[in-house]
């Protein structure tokens, strides 16, 4: 289980519906929907999906960029 998303559940359930995290998770992952076991698994999907995106996007970009700036500091 994806303990940051355990840890958030709970904090946009005080919030209630109209704060919190809850229309963000709407715009952010398609097709969720709030507190039931298929938008918890869809939550989990699209986590590693835009997990790897960020991995992926890190290595193809980023670190190309740094190593291209820091060689030409040295």
């Amino acid at each position: 289980m994806n303990a940051t998303r355990l840890g958030i559940v709970p904090l946009g359930m005080s919030l209630g519906f109209k704060q919190g995290m809850h229309q963000l998770l709407f715009q952010i992952f398609p097709g969720f929907t709030w507190i039931t076991w298929p938008s918890f698994f869809l939550g989990l999907f699209w986590s590693f999906v835009f997990g790897w995106y960020i991995a992926i996007l890190r290595d193809v970009v980023f670190v190309p960029l740094f190593n291209f700036f820091a060689a030409g500091t040295k």
